[in-house]
């Protein structure tokens, strides 16, 4: 329904009464869903919009739009959750599991054929026909696909799994879902032990080969009307599972990448990629690991060490690079002997083995670090962060000269508070301006009056307490301030600093991203900290040119981090939460990105 683009007829806020109404026909539609789960599901005080659209076959559709992210469509007066409600309510339709070879065509707009099904240990789900279901790809009960049973499961059998199961309506990667945030699958383990695990190695459950020759000649339904028409990968194995999620947050809104063709001794994009991972591979076994690390997750060894490892300015990409996955790139060097990888426990693989007396890791030289870069490492720390000694200063401006020339100080002097107070206590003394009769209050002379005063205050205002004196004049004076970094000459700067700026930001498809500004007034290096958010949230980074600042950068991260941001800069940074603005927009607990 959604294989071609659609024409939006109108998108507005959904109503009290309306939200009351969708959230009662969710709960009559998916019976199985509690009240917490249907709230969640439909806010009450979030943001949710109504989307009429037209599809490109003509059917008038209304979509639920929350967060950016179309959660429900229906059609016909019926409801139909979308993939991204399902990736959160995995069980609450009935799943049939197909092939990822399958899914292209799905998404060009076919109907699932039953010779691509996937015969689970327990036997197909039972359903009668017309009833909603999903579908998701082996080794991920993630669903990939919405679709209305063509016939009953006891049809489906006595059929012998031939002709049509399913009329698909909506698909992971249509254009529905690309008018979301574009979110990737998560990796969900089936519940038991079904057909996905068809190994060679395992020898455990062996495909038939008669499903073999359907699947390689399957005409699957609504191909040819469409037009679209997807040459399967010959190489492509059917017992493929879907992408490795440990790398999926390092990029989650990038397209795949595809190799730049050239000519002569320049690397490709593909290729520096490939180069950057072995870099950070390398590294990081001759510097990280160690030997009582393991069994080390793949997932950590990424997450943990291979960042780490990656150069200030540069960011690890596993999908720009030709492995495209961490689990080819493992299962390539274990190939060369330098690792042992091993699935310990179900879909979860770990490095058991590292051999430290590799020529690749032996003759690997570790890069020199740059002497700018100020990274944090866990568990252990180069050149540590100090948070900078900021300091208020006060600038004499032309109107005070006067007052301060007595000090030896001229225009455009620095000043700090206690510095002012001592200077205006003193010339009142030498001046014999303090009052006789109330110590507490000093005679103001013209040199005060044109300091201090305004112009309808010259000729009635003839004293002022010490306090009120000394708040006009540090008012008076333009505010300035001195930053030190350690180990660097202290920096003196007019105006106020500019505190660490926060802020969120829509991109396209109505994308959520947190943007940090001003933190090179703070000695922190921009490229460390995108390189050390990347980690941790496990999202895009980049780092552009701040708009409207002349040399200075701005860190873009994927989704909503501002509790990551929180937590970098007051508990690892140490800095005064008062120079950091924009930490109340941090996700409340419950609420998603």
């Amino acid at each position: 329904m959604f294989a071609k683009a659609f024409r939006v007829k109108s998108n507005t806020a959904i109503k009290g009464s309306d939200r009351r109404k969708l959230r009662a026909d969710v709960t009559t539609a998916f019976p199985t869903l509690g009240t917490d789960q249907v709230s969640e599901l439909v806010p009450g005080k979030e943001e949710l919009n109504i989307v009429k659209l037209y599809a490109h076959k003509g059917d008038a559709v209304t979509v639920y739009v929350s967060g950016g992210n179309p959660i429900l469509f229906e059609l016909e007066k019926n409801l139909y959750p979308t993939v991204y409600t399902l990736w959160s309510y995995p069980d609450l339709l009935p799943t049939f599991t197909t092939w990822p070879l399958v899914l292209e065509k799905l998404v060009g707009g076919a109907d699932l054929m039953l010779p691509g099904l996937v015969m689970p240990p327990a036997g197909l789900p039972q359903v009668q026909k017309g009833d909603l279901c999903a579908i998701s790809l082996v080794g991920n009960r993630a669903p990939v696909a919405i679709g209305v049973a063509a016939m009953s499961t006891a049809e489906m059998l006595t059929s012998g799994l031939k002709g049509r199961g399913f009329s698909v309506l909506h698909t992971y990667q249509d254009h529905l879902w690309r008018s979301g945030n574009k979110s990737s699958p998560p990796s969900i383990a089936p519940l038991a032990l079904d057909s996905a695990d068809l190994s060679e190695e395992k020898g455990s459950v062996q495909m038939d080969s008669t499903l073999q020759g359907d699947m390689r000649h399957m005409t699957l339904e609504g191909e040819e009307e469409n037009g679209e028409v997807h040459q399967a990968r010959e190489d492509k194995s059917l017992s493929e599972a879907p992408e490795d999620t440990s790398t999926r947050g390092l990029n989650q809104d990038s397209t795949d990448s595809k190799t730049l063709q050239g000519c002569g001794s320049c690397l490709f994009p593909a290729e520096q990629m490939d180069e950057l991972l072995q870099q950070c591979f390398l590294h990081a076994l001759k510097c990280r690991v160690k030997k009582a690390d393991l069994p080390l997750l793949t997932s950590t060894f990424l997450g943990s060490h291979m960042f780490s490892c990656c150069p200030e300015g540069r960011q690890l990409d596993i999908k720009k690079s030709s492995y495209k996955k961490l689990s080819k790139f493992l299962q390539q060097m274990q190939q060369e002997q330098i690792i042992q990888v091993k699935e310990l426990s179900k879909g979860v693989e770990s490095i058991v083995a590292v051999d430290w007396k590799h020529p690749r890791i032996t003759s690997f030289v570790i890069p020199e670090p740059s002497p700018t870069s100020q990274t944090i490492q866990e568990g252990s720390r180069e050149q540590p962060y100090h948070p900078p000694d900021i300091k208020p200063l006060y600038c004499v401006p032309a109107s005070m000269t006067l007052l301060f020339q007595e000090s030896g100080h001229k225009k455009g002097s620095f000043l700090e508070g206690s510095e002012v107070r001592t200077i205006v206590i003193n010339y009142a003394k030498k001046n014999d301006l303090v009052d006789a009769d109330n110590k507490n209050l000093v005679r103001l002379d013209p040199i005060l009056c044109d300091c201090i005063l305004e112009k309808n205050e010259q000729h009635t205002v003839m004293k002022l307490p010490w306090d009120s004196l000394l708040t006009r004049c540090l008012e008076k004076l333009q505010p300035a301030y001195q930053v030190t970094l350690p180990g660097q000459e202290p920096i003196v700067k007019k105006g106020r600093i500019c505190p660490i700026d926060i802020t969120l930001a829509q991109r396209a498809s109505n994308k959520k991203v947190t943007v940090v500004r001003n933190l090179e007034a703070y000695g922190l290096d921009p490229y460390s900290v995108a390189a050390i958010l990347q980690q941790r949230c496990q999202a895009s980074t980049t780092v552009n040119p701040a708009p409207g600042a002349k040399d200075s950068l701005q860190v873009q991260i994927q989704g909503n981090q501002v509790h990551h941001l929180g937590w970098l800069l007051l508990e690892e940074y140490q800095l005064p939460r008062k120079h950091i603005q924009g930490l109340e927009k941090a996700l409340k607990p419950g609420k998603k990105k």
